[in-house]
């Protein structure tokens, strides 16, 4: 994974620069007239140091890490545990599941683009735009087409007879979008068994005269044994897992 950001930012730019080494030196000393030294940075180093800033955006927003972590964190507030699992733990999870579902994607960037750019058969902008058609169509295959067209018009673009002519500039934007609504919706899903477990202790309690027990201490260990006798974490990863297309 590390590899293949690394040759993206690589990519980003001309093979002129990337072909002259000198260019790309980190530091470069100029001697003075009066024999001090004066250190600067390269255009290019500046460059790279700033799109490696990038990477971690592009990471999240460009593939399926926003869903499953919405996802995550819905279910977690609907069991009733704040803190469990840790915030590190379902970001651990997510980049896991992320890393599993976007395989064919990389693998696919790997052989049309990483290696024949290597091999030096190609240039860097072949190998980024090579690198761009498998990303790009994972994130149409995952966006509506009214997100596309509302931000082509919010953008003063025509709207386009194929969702491919768009440029990457919608398609994020829009796929960011489509991705929250799913993940919203599969939230409200997974929120509901848990809601109607809620209801019935709290009307229990009522009917008991307990009111001023709070039902969320009586709820949620019944919830937790709910969860763990329907394989909830497998259902939940299944799911996620097969609303991209993995496995079907």
């Amino acid at each position: 994974m590390l590899r293949l950001l690394f040759v993206v930012v690589l990519m980003l730019f001309s093979s002129d620069i990337l072909a002259d080494n000198t260019t790309l030196s980190a530091l470069t000393v100029t001697t003075n007239a009066d024999g001090s030294q004066s250190y600067s940075v390269t255009l290019q180093v500046l460059a790279i140091m700033t799109a490696l800033s990038f990477i971690p955006a592009m990471v999240i927003m460009m593939t399926s890490f926003t869903r499953i972590i919405v996802v995550l964190a819905i279910l977690r507030q609907a069991i009733g545990l704040q803190q469990t699992p840790s915030n590190q733990v379902l970001i651990g999870i997510t980049l896991f599941l992320t890393f599993f579902i976007m395989a064919p994607v990389f693998k696919t960037i790997n052989e049309q683009a990483i290696q024949p750019y290597i091999a030096e058969s190609i240039t860097p902008v072949q190998a980024l735009d090579a690198a761009i058609i498998p990303i790009k169509a994972f994130m149409l295959h995952q966006t509506r087409v009214k997100d596309l067209d509302t931000f082509a018009q919010i953008a003063g673009l025509d709207v386009a007879e194929q969702p491919q002519d768009y440029p990457m500039t919608v398609v994020i934007p829009a796929f960011v979008t489509s991705e929250l609504k799913t993940a919203f919706q599969i939230g409200f899903m997974l929120f509901i068994p848990f809601l109607i477990i809620d209801l019935v202790v709290a009307s229990v309690l009522m009917a008991m005269g307990m009111m001023m027990l709070s039902p969320m201490i009586i709820s949620l260990p019944f919830k937790l044994m709910m969860f763990v006798l329907v394989d909830g974490w497998i259902l939940v990863m299944g799911t996620l897992a097969t609303s991209y297309g993995v496995g079907t």
